[in-house]
């Protein structure tokens, strides 16, 4: 048997999906920018899905603009605000991932912005107490925090911190990678700023995302040299993954509850596995708590071993792919900031594991025998 529970850091293409590219991968290869019928065809289905992602969250598709992905439009909402608006403050937390943090960073590094933390608790959930005080003493900033983290699963009460920024005069913006296509977002509901999304995390292509910049707080391109995606961002458009994206955000949200209750079915019952086969199993951040988390990710803390630093690849022998955290550091839970900035204790192994639809119970019983096949020849 193989078993992929790595569904966060990427997700197999949906059949239905792949479908809806293939004419414009064989049949309509046009330029959208060309004023001939190839081309106005083309630009005719980028539009379509525009408009259908922009229904699908509740905003003007004039709002939507695609690029490569997640940190690219990470990159462009954070540089291009802080540029366009003359911010000089950012607000992040040290959990963020690092399309996000590293470009804060390195903005702080150049004196472009100051930059703080808002602190979090032992289990990694942001302190909302702290964010009013940050944004107090520094009103006009730019805020950004996820929406829901990818490595320990913790959720942002989004609209909360909305109405914080909102208050302060703060520009909010909000990675929402893991969240998109898996929960229903309102963008008129919520006060944010920015989002993005990211459709190979939902069964969707790589290489292709979106970026939603509300009307009201406009930026200046970060990509130039062309004037597509009205001026804000050149180069010819992925054509064939936005309809692949548009695709896949009309499936996960068509078929949602139906996924997330499945999902959701799945992790527990990994949780009661783990917890009766293992006396010390502990869950990392709030991943373990099926009501307050993203029903796709169980990070696994496991009982101190001298097999610890050999887990995942011990899984790999086995065929089960899993990760030590995000996808930038797989294969290593040293290499994860975000447990690094939570309490935890020397020697315990730490494992990703995180589900899509296409999972089933007989993949967790088959994880869970070899897990416990790994930890028992440590024994023997």
């Amino acid at each position: 048997m193989r078993v992929y529970l790595d569904n966060a850091a990427t997700t197999p293409l949906d059949r239905e999906v792949f479908d809806a590219m293939a004419p414009f991968m064989l049949e309509h290869f046009g330029n959208p920018s060309s004023i001939h019928s190839h081309g106005s065809k083309v630009r005719a289905a980028i539009e379509q899905a525009r408009k259908k992602i922009a229904a699908t969250f509740n905003t003007s598709p004039s709002e939507i603009f695609f690029t490569s992905g997640g940190t690219e439009s990470d990159n462009t909402a954070i540089r291009c605000a802080i540029h366009t608006h003359g911010i000089r403050h950012a607000i992040t937390s040290r959990l963020e991932h690092h399309a996000v943090l590293h470009t804060l960073e390195e903005l702080a590094h150049k004196q472009i912005i100051r930059l703080s933390f808002v602190q979090h608790d032992e289990q990694g959930n942001i302190d909302l107490n702290h964010l009013e005080e940050l944004l107090s003493k520094h009103p006009n900033s730019l805020v950004s925090l996820m929406h829901g983290n990818n490595e320990i699963g913790n959720i942002l009460p989004i609209e909360t911190v909305g109405e914080l920024c909102e208050q302060y005069g703060a520009f909010f913006h909000s990675d929402t990678v893991q969240t998109v296509g898996h929960y229903r977002i309102d963008l008129q509901k919520v006060k944010v700023h920015s989002i993005v999304g990211a459709p190979h995390k939902f069964h969707g292509p790589k290489g292709v995302g979106f970026l939603y910049v509300r009307n009201d707080k406009k930026i200046h391109p970060f990509v130039t040299g062309g004037a597509q995606e009205r001026n804000m961002r050149g180069g010819t458009e992925n054509v064939y993954g936005i309809i692949g994206m548009a695709k896949a955000i009309e499936i996960a949200y068509q078929q949602l509850e139906t996924h997330a209750a499945y999902i959701r079915t799945l992790k527990g019952y990994m949780i009661e596995r783990l917890k009766t086969y293992f006396e010390d199993i502990r869950f990392n951040g709030a991943s373990g708590d099926l009501n307050n988390s993203l029903y796709t990710v169980l990070n696994v803390s496991f009982p101190p071993s001298e097999i610890n630093d050999m887990l995942l690849f011990n899984l790999d022998i086995h065929r089960i792919s899993a990760s030590g955290g995000s996808a930038c550091s797989s294969g290593s839970s040293i290499g994860s900031h975000v447990l690094a900035a939570l309490p935890h204790t020397a020697g315990r192994g730490n494992v990703r594991f995180s589900f899509s639809k296409y999972n089933t119970k007989e993949e967790i019983d088959y994880t869970i025998a070899k897990l416990v096949e790994i930890f028992q020849m440590q024994t023997a």
